[in-house]
Parts: structure tokens; sequence; C-alpha cells
């Protein structure tokens, strides 16, 4: 056992922790000169090392040890932009906005589409667009809209909203339950979308505000194609120098703002192995070549990779989930099909578990005496490269979200194991990914997305939308 005496800083960040039990809003008296841990938000000013603590105290979230609190953003520009927030807040807060927003999301919730298969939800988009006189490119990876609202000209700074639903059948029992066998919105695509369109009318309304372009990115097979890169294929990102997303999230309280710096989301592979050997008789094992026994020595030597190869601080995961072999009981079968999924929060991990995995299999095999071969779908764009937020992107999405709606409002969140699309973007250009909670147990929203119970607090709606524009104005503001 390992012992060690407590540094000044971690003393200091204790009692910061103890404060923030006290009483969430702490103003520190401290100019922004003197130190860029502190920023200024409306003439107030905060630490963000309070923030975390905050935040962070009530969430019980896995992977997240009790202990940890991120350095917060080094925010150096002291200038007061809470009137311009006040102003996004304001119109996407009006009565009729918020209903149209609702409307929205629900005729699509009620008419979901999968990956590719987004018509009606495109057509719908790109009505609405007209409706606002906002220009729009399309199609775009085939169902796809690029929108541009502002000045035509640099910087260009990009929104995206994934559009395509899940197949999956509804279990839930309300008015606007899919009306489509099958298929859901069952991961908040549908609020996405809502809530960019949101964005557009707030941005066209302040459109002589906009000191470049925000543009409006409408994405395809989010879920199941990876629409992303096919977007980034038909010139999407054209003119782009960084982009945001939002996922709504249901381990956070409505309307609260969720993000980090660095990796987000780890990248996610699946593989597929065919072991091959010689049919026989069970009762003499001798006369066949038996994959059963091959894939049996492969499942067992695939857990090393991570247990005996990774370093245990960096999270990976190679997990087994299908092994199909033959079906008859006194017949050693010709081969065995086995398959999982790998993750790993860094690209180098990532494909080195790829390469890991075929080496095992192929050679584990082998000593068998059986063959194999191993698919990871590249072909079929199923690999998810890590996501991975640009630090200084997610600073600008921290900054904006606590200075339109309170420190109290905004979490530094742990890594995840799940994967998303928007990775394709981040590889490219600067890039933040962030959430938006719609926990609220009187209403039932409690279910993790690609449940058939899942569903949202649509009163996050308004504030995504919000939160979107805001980001847009504000990056275009401090880089024009």
């Amino acid at each position: 056992m390992e012992f060690y005496s407590p540094s000044i800083s971690m003393i200091s960040a204790a009692i910061l922790i103890i404060m923030s039990y006290i009483g969430s809003s702490v103003v520190v008296a401290k100019s922004c000169s003197d130190n860029n841990h502190f920023s200024c938000f409306g003439g107030v000013t905060s630490t963000r090392y309070v923030l975390a603590a905050a935040n962070s105290k009530n969430q019980s979230v896995p992977g997240l040890r009790s202990t940890e609190i991120l350095p917060p953003p080094q925010f150096l520009d002291c200038t007061s932009w809470s009137k311009e927030g006040e102003g996004v807040l304001e119109l996407a807060s009006r009565p009729e906005t918020v209903r149209w927003i609702k409307n929205l999301r629900r005729r699509i919730h009620e008419n979901p589409e999968l990956a590719f298969e987004e018509i009606q939800t495109s057509r719908l988009i790109r009505h609405e667009l007209d409706k606002m006189e906002v220009e729009y490119r399309f199609p775009v990876a085939k169902t796809g809209i690029r929108a541009a609202i502002g000045t035509g000209g640099p910087p260009f700074v990009a929104l995206r909203a994934d559009m395509d639903a899940l197949p999956i059948q509804e279990a839930v029992e309300w008015e606007h339950k899919s009306r489509v066998t099958g298929k859901m919105h069952a991961c908040g695509h549908d609020a996405h979308v809502a809530m960019l369109l949101g964005a557009a009318k707030v941005l066209k309304i302040r459109e002589d505000h906009l000191k470049g372009t925000v543009v409006l990115l409408f994405q395809p097979a989010e879920e199941a194609g990876n629409g992303a890169k096919r977007m980034i294929g038909d010139r999407a990102l054209e003119n782009v120098e960084a982009i945001f997303a939002v996922h709504v999230s249901h381990e956070h309280p409505t309307g609260v703002i969720g993000s980090r710096p660095g990796p987000l989301l780890a990248g996610c592979g699946f593989f597929r192995a065919v072991i091959r050997g010689k049919q026989g008789l069970a009762g003499n094992p001798h006369r066949s070549v038996d994959p059963v026994l091959a894939a049996s020595a492969a499942v067992i030597s695939l857990q090393g990779i991570v247990s005996r190869e990774a370093n245990p601080l960096d999270s990976q995961v190679v997990s087994v989930a299908s092994f199909n072999g033959g079906g008859d009981l006194d017949m050693v079968p010709d081969s065995v099909v086995l398959g999982g999924t790998f993750r790993a929060f860094s690209n180098a991990s990532f494909y080195h578990l790829l390469r890991r995995i075929e080496e095992v299999i192929v050679e584990q095999a082998s000593v068998y005496r059986c063959s194999a071969t191993v698919d990871f779908f590249e072909k079929e764009y199923t690999i998810y490269p890590p996501t991975v937020n640009d630090k200084q992107m997610y600073e600008h999405v921290a900054k904006v979200a606590v200075d339109l709606l309170g420190p109290t409002n905004f979490r530094v969140v742990p890594p995840m194991m799940g994967a998303e699309d928007f990775s394709f973007y981040s590889e490219v250009i600067p890039a933040a990914f962030f959430y938006i909670g719609i926990r609220n147990e009187t209403l039932g929203s409690i279910h993790s997305g690609h449940s058939p119970h899942f569903m949202i607090d649509e009163e996050a709606l308004p504030i995504g939308a919000a939160v979107h524009a805001a980001i847009a104005e504000r990056y275009l503001d401090e880089h024009h």
C-alpha cells in the first residue's frame, strides 16, 4: 500500500469542495487579470473548481472516481456577453417558439425513419427552413441538408443534428407515439433536429448580430451508416473551422449541460471471425479438425489483450458477444462463427485492438490446425473512431453554458464507452460534443437511449436551441 502527503493544490481543491457543499453559488472577489483560472460572466467572477465539485457531487456515473476534479477551463476573455445571451435565451423561451419546437419534435417522433431513409424528416426540415428564408444545399449524403445563416463569409462555424431513428418498437404509450411499427426515435434524434431548427429560428432573427456564417448540418445515418463520413465526403464542412453538437442525456436533470475536454466517447468497432476446421463424428474426434476447440481457445485468449497488454489507466474493452457452431450434438462442425465489439478512448489504442484481435484469432486457430478469417466490416463503415473534444472548443461550450444558464447548470462529465459518428468531424476540425439533460423522474424520463421506454422531458428543447444559437453566435463574435 502506498502512502503520500497531500499537496497544497490538493488541500486547496478539498477546501473548494467543502465550499461547494455549503453553497453552489460561490462568488470569488478576484480580478480576471489576477489569475486565468477565474473568468467574468456578466460581471460575476466564479471559479471552475467550485463549479466542477459542486456539480459532480450528486453524480453516480460508473467510471468516475469520486475524487476526480478536472482543471478549470482557461477563460481569458473578460468581455461581458450576458446581454447578448439574454437576447438569445429570451427568443428561444417565447411561448410561441416553445410550442413550435415541441410540435416539430412530436411530428418527427411520430414518423421515425431509419438510416438514409429520412425522406419525410428531411422534407419537414426544408419546409421550415424555407419559411424562415434560410438558404440550404440538398441533398447532402443522400438525405442530409447543409444550411447557412449569417454574412455568407468567414468565419464559418457549424452546428450538427442527426436525423435517423432506430429499429425498435416503442413501448411508451402517449399521444405522439411512433406510428411506424418497429421503428422509434429511441435515442433523441428527433429532439436534436427540433433544437437545431429552434436555433436556426433564433439565429435568423438575430442575423444582423452574426459576424460570420453559421452552418447548420442535418445529418442522416448516425446510428447505422456513418452519415458523418458521407457528409464530409459531400463537402458539408467546406470552409468550416469548428463544429459543435448536442445529445440528450438521461444522466442529467433537464436543461443541465455536460461535457469534458479530450476523449469523451470511445472508438467503437465490431468483428466477425470464421474459424474453419474439418467436420467429423464427435465420437471419433481424431478424424476431425475441431473448430469449436479452436474458437473456445480464441475467446479465452482475446481476454488477455486488455487484461495483460493494455495500460490499466487506458480504458479498453474487447467483448465476444456471439458464438455459433454446429447444430448436431453428435457431429464436430466444419466451422464456428464468433463475433463481438472492441472499444478504446484513443486512436492508437483502438487500432492496436483491431490488429491484435485479428492476430489472436488467426494464430490461435492455427494452433489447433484450423484456419480463420476476421472481418471488421470496414466496407460497411461500422468503425467509429473516438470522439475527442478540442480543449478550446470544450471551454467555449462551458463558457457559453455557464453564462447563459448559470454555473449550477454545467457539469464536467466522465468519459463513456458509448460511440458517436460525430467522431469523424472531430478528426477533421476542432470540435466539441456536449450533453443536455432530459432526466425527469416525474415524467418517467429516466431510461437510457436505445430503450423502447426511452422518452424525454421536452422542457429541454428551448434550452438546447438557445445554447446552440449562443455557442455559434459567440464563436463568430470571438473569431471574426
